[in-house]
């Protein structure tokens, strides 16, 4: 009888896991194509589109078992454009995790934003999130920034594009769910304006601040895709192109002790971008919406444990520890707290336009974040996704990023330069009026086009 040493088998087993190296290990050379060239070339050429999916085939398996973004997938022969659906989406023949590690369902239909995608546009995948949107880690790999966490519950959404998997992927930005996985990962991000009827067939977190996402590589290509979604009845009466927009750069952020000299720096870079594009700007307050960006977390947090009982009835699944760390936040809040922030959630709403008018500005210009992304190589700061008014730093941990969320305004974020030892991107966040999603697109593409794409870590891989 022969035996077989543990150690043995396991290497056999090992040697053939993964992809092959030899293989596919360079991302095909159309993918650093714009959107709008490659879209030339399959015009000019249509054939291409089957020797671009055969390359496509090749580097998937080596950038999926890398970066490890994706859930579910389906074939497309021949697609001219990936899309990618964060799997708290309903996908119809796909099915919908939640992040959870037992548990499915299979939607008879898909999410309301994914009925009239364009034929050339094809849904591919399902792509990672975190558990019910509020837990730590995806499991996702930075594909342009290795050291730096990919971040958020919309990770998958940020990595498949960045690794290239995905053109474009639709995500969910709740307090910044799109826009910081987009930033991390050196991605373009845009929450759009908070709609309760584009969110059939989206799991609700916080139904009065979730809002649809996109993330995409660049602001151009967010543009050039933007008409093939096939989204004009979700986004409603939008705000008019202008050659000059103005600017209001929002002077809370410079507040002793809260944002980091390389993000004022950065901020300071976007200033200088915008002057040369010929944008009037402005310094400007908002204290009433500035002093509620704890209230947003609170509520979101406040929800989250309010509908905890039927999650956990329905999914029958042990929750991270984590998830359970920020439902305990939400323990915390009480219902005349929460009573009070929706109050002062309707008031905030109800006088955003005038707030606009009387600033006379159409865009507020800050930083994603006070300091630049967390560092995977420090500790993980915190035991929740959900600060706590109890927590150190609570001013830095709350961010920025609630400011649209509260309000209920649509917001990009576009990435304007390397931090001090390029391992990471700085990005800066502009929020615009309701219905402004086709001027954050306008003024985006010219601020990019001006500073340029920030490049990738040298030691990405």
């Amino acid at each position: 009888m022969s035996h077989v040493k543990t150690e043995d088998a396991i290497a056999a087993y090992l040697a053939d896991c993964g992809a092959d190296p030899a293989h596919g290990r360079q991302p095909p050379q159309y993918l650093a194509l714009s959107l709008r060239e490659r879209h030339a070339r399959l015009e000019a050429n249509p054939a291409l589109a089957a020797e671009w999916a055969e390359q496509y085939e090749q580097w998937s398996v080596h950038a999926d078992h890398h970066y490890r973004c994706l859930v579910s997938s389906r074939a497309v022969a021949a697609p001219w454009y990936r899309l990618g659906v964060k799997d708290t989406v309903d996908v119809a023949g796909l099915p919908t995790r939640l992040g959870l590690r037992s548990y499915r369902h299979y939607p008879a239909r898909s999410a309301e934003a994914l009925t009239w995608l364009d034929p050339r546009v094809a849904l591919t995948c399902k792509v990672t999130t975190t558990e019910l949107n509020i837990a730590f880690g995806g499991g996702c790999r930075n594909p342009r920034f290795p050291t730096i966490d990919p971040s958020g519950s919309s990770t998958g959404s940020a990595v498949s594009v960045a690794a290239g998997l995905c053109d474009i992927s639709l995500g969910t930005d709740v307090l910044g769910s799109v826009r910081w996985p987009a930033s991390h990962n050196g991605m373009v991000g845009l929450r759009m304006t908070q709609k309760a009827q584009s969110l059939a067939g989206v799991f609700p977190l916080s139904p009065r601040m979730d809002a649809l996402g996109w993330v995409t590589r660049t602001a151009d290509d967010l543009d050039f895709l933007f008409p093939l979604l096939g989204i004009e009845g979700l986004l409603g009466e939008q705000q008019p192109l202008k050659q000059h927009y103005r600017v209001g750069f929002l002077s809370h952020v410079h507040e002793p002790g809260l944002t980091s000299a390389q993000m004022l720096a950065m901020l300071d870079k976007t200033r200088h971008a915008m002057t040369e594009l010929g944008m009037r700007q402005s310094e400007v307050q908002m204290p009433e919406l500035w002093a509620c960006r704890g209230d947003a977390w609170q509520l979101c947090a406040r929800d989250a444990w309010l509908a905890s009982a039927a999650w956990q009835q329905a999914f029958d699944c042990e929750l991270h520890w984590s998830t359970q760390s920020a439902l305990a936040v939400g323990a915390g809040v009480s219902d005349s707290e929460y009573l009070r922030i929706h109050q002062r959630m309707d008031q905030i709403r109800g006088g955003i336009d005038a707030w606009f008018d009387a600033a006379e500005v159409d865009f507020v210009v800050f930083p994603m974040d006070p300091n630049r992304p967390f560092d995977l190589r420090h500790p993980q700061p915190g035991d929740s996704t959900i600060p706590s008014p109890a927590d150190a730093d609570y001013a830095q941990k709350i961010s920025f990023t609630p400011l649209a969320s509260f309000s209920g305004l649509p917001a990009i974020t576009v990435p304007i330069c390397q931090s001090t030892d390029g391992k990471a991107a700085l990005a800066v966040q502009i929020m615009g009026r309701r219905d402004s999603e086709r001027q954050l697109l306008d003024i985006a593409k010219r601020l990019q086009a001006l500073v340029g794409l920030v490049p990738a870590d040298t030691q990405a891989q």
